[in-house]
């Protein structure tokens, strides 16, 4: 069946403009990620090539956690999780107000995040099965840090990001 064209109505302004006001905010939600660079100190793969350099992206980088995702030499892709622990101050607030604008008082939450070096993680299980684990300190509400990681084969790396 098609659309009869004497109905049709034509496309007003003001719903386009409001169609994008109700797109804009799913963009600014869009998945963010940095790269971290993975360098062999020890083991099988700084023997073979002590200049290779691993490239890792990490996904959701705007949070404390995401996935992982690198290839290792003859090892295949690897997929895991960074997180990072984040601390945050949480008080409480309640009491009476003597101000006509908050008559009755007021009860809440506050939350904030603690400036300051936090510890993070990073876990990885690649197609041949090896395991690669380790840690790294990041600045609070930055996306750069060092830190150390090794696998299941004993290879030895140097992370930075």
């Amino acid at each position: 069946m098609t659309p009869d064209p004497t109905q049709s109505r034509p496309r007003s302004p003001a719903l386009a403009r409001l169609a994008l006001a109700a797109i804009l905010p799913l963009a600014a939600c869009a998945d963010t990620s940095s790269t971290m660079q993975l360098y062999p100190l020890s083991g099988e793969i700084a023997d073979a090539d002590p200049t290779l350099v691993i490239k890792a992206v990490a996904r959701n980088t705007n949070s404390t956690s995401g996935p992982l995702t690198f290839r290792l030499p003859e090892r295949g892709k690897c997929t895991g999780t960074w997180s990072s622990l984040t601390p945050r101050v949480v008080s409480n607030s309640q009491g009476m107000s003597l101000t006509l604008k908050k008559t009755g008082g007021e009860v809440g939450t506050k939350r904030e995040t603690v400036a300051g070096v936090n510890n993070g993680e990073i876990y990885a299980v690649c197609d041949d099965g090896t395991r690669v684990q380790g840690t790294f300190v990041i600045g609070s509400g930055t996306a750069s840090g060092s830190g150390q990681a090794s696998d299941t084969n004993g290879n030895v790396y140097k992370l930075l990001f």
